[in-house]
């Protein structure tokens, strides 16, 4: 853990952490399995970061891709035909959409992590980092959807742009992070990320927003030709 960091920051990404596998759990159907998947993983990356691993940076290859390469595989895997079949089975697109309210308190985290110089600001609200647009919209765009005020090709948009958002900060932490293809923060490069709790932000939190965007735009998608067809 970071030194001198105050304890609300640590207890604020735990809970944040915990009620981000919750509502996945929930919005797919309840997957006992896969859910415990998520929680060993979340784990055992926890117990490497906390014992140092990911803080040791000139290493060749960087130790930093046992988290990244996993999580891109496993994100890949769970967009395969097999599973965007499970995916409108079992997807409860109004939970999903609630999910990615819990990129509020992850901003209010990061910033506390500039501040204590463990972050660039451009990973910050006040930097390159938008995505907390998400996190204040998604209660209102939840709410819409299942009052039906807003339509399925609303919900395709406002997944898009959410989708671009967490990309788009994803490739500014990765390249201000201390690896061998730094390009931003050299100043105050990305650290924060080396230490848990808060490796199970690019881990965890980040592959399941990922994931539960694309994978939401997939079933809107299909619900909508589907739909459309059935009214021909």
């Amino acid at each position: 853990m970071i030194e001198n960091l105050p304890n609300w920051i640590d207890l604020t990404f735990i809970v944040t952490c915990i009620l981000t596998i919750i509502l996945f759990h929930f919005s797919n159907g309840k997957p006992k399995k896969l859910t415990l998947l998520i929680i060993v993983w979340s784990t055992m990356q926890s117990i490497l970061a906390y014992i140092g691993f990911y803080q040791i940076t000139d290493s060749i290859p960087p130790r930093f891709g046992l988290v990244l390469i996993p999580t891109t595989f496993l994100i890949i895997y769970g967009l395969l035909s097999k599973q965007q079949k499970w995916i409108f089975e079992k997807r409860e697109t109004k939970i999903s959409t609630f999910l990615h309210s819990i990129r509020l308190p992850v901003e209010i985290v990061l910033f506390g992590l500039y501040t204590h110089k463990m972050i660039p600001g451009l990973m910050t609200f006040e930097g390159r980092n938008y995505d907390i647009l998400m996190g204040i919209t998604a209660p209102l765009i939840g709410l819409l959807f299942m009052k039906k005020i807003i339509s399925k090709k609303a919900l395709i948009a406002w997944n898009v742009v959410g989708l671009i958002l967490v990309l788009f900060i994803l490739f500014n932490g990765i390249l201000s992070a201390e690896l061998p293809f730094q390009q931003f923060g050299f100043e105050q490069p990305n650290r924060g990320i080396n230490y848990f709790p808060f490796v199970l932000l690019p881990a965890t939190i980040v592959p399941i927003v990922i994931w539960t965007h694309i994978s939401d735009i997939i079933k809107l998608r299909k619900e909508i030709k589907t739909t459309t067809q059935q009214g021909v």
